[in-house]
């Protein structure tokens, strides 16, 4: 009985330590990478987790939380030290988005956000504030078009356009006029953001792109065609931003659904 109890305190302190090794293992390769760059690093990592008890799937995403968190990290930084930030995120709240893609805006000194795998939706507003968006080659943004009750904004617009006014309910007609003053407001901000580094009318139309419905909410936009749209898009992605992201693993997998070598497989 006294094994057993051992063995119950071991795999129930083990996660937790192995938690503590991971996060020292970050803070380390943090420090590495801003020793190498000279910048302040900021990591803003979220992966879809698993809930152990019931087993159905929660998915993180930008709220108040990280903002907040983000904000101080920026307000720490002296204006003549450059800010990257490492960024993997489905999307998340419009304000929290806009607050962090601000205080990015307004950072004197150069700022770049690295997009190793995604930065969907409120993860591309924060990546249009910077000076420099650095995305890994199959990467993805995504447009920043406003959802409403699930539904994108624009649609909603299109739906009641095709209808006609006459037909549809009260409710959805104040559906589409918080549609409407939506998409007025993530094309004005979006612009705000944008028209510092170019002209005013490249703005808004980099702004209408992502924002009016021409693309479905979870279209993945590739280096190419960020690139095409005008974002300042490279892809000289710094392997140590990649070696970074493998100490976020997806928490509580049962099992791995992917196994490779991890040694480089090069031609003889």
């Amino acid at each position: 009985m006294t094994l057993i109890w051992i063995l119950v305190a071991l795999a129930m302190v083990q996660p937790i330590l192995a938690s503590k090794v991971m996060a020292a293992a970050r803070q380390r390769m943090l420090a590495k990478l801003e020793a190498e760059r000279k910048s302040r690093v900021i990591v803003l990592v979220h992966r879809q987790e698993t809930m152990s008890l019931l087993g159905f799937p929660l998915m993180r995403y930008i709220d108040i939380d990280d903002s907040e968190a983000i904000l101080r990290a920026i307000q720490l930084t002296d204006d003549d030290v450059p800010i990257d930030l490492v960024l993997h995120t489905p999307g998340g709240l419009v304000l929290a988005s806009f607050q962090i893609a601000r205080a990015l805006h307004d950072h004197p000194a150069k700022v770049t956000v690295f997009v190793p795998h995604l930065a969907m939706s409120g993860g591309t507003l924060i990546a249009l504030a910077a000076d420099e968006v650095v995305m890994s080659s199959h990467a993805v943004l995504g447009p920043v078009d406003p959802q409403l009750a699930g539904l994108p904004a624009a649609s909603i617009l299109r739906a009641v356009e095709l209808k006609g006014v006459e037909r549809v309910e009260d409710e959805t007609l104040i559906l589409a006029d918080q549609a409407r003053m939506a998409l007025a407001q993530i094309r004005a901000g979006v612009v705000h953001l944008l028209e510092d580094d170019r002209p005013r009318e490249q703005a808004e139309e980099l702004a209408d792109a992502l924002s009016d419905g021409r693309f479905t909410h979870d279209q993945g936009l590739s280096p190419e065609a960020a690139r095409e749209l005008g974002v300042p898009v490279t892809v000289e992605m710094p392997t140590l931003v990649l070696q970074l992201m493998g100490l976020f693993p997806q928490p509580m997998r049962r099992s791995r659904a992917v196994e490779f070598s991890p040694e480089r497989r090069s031609a003889h």
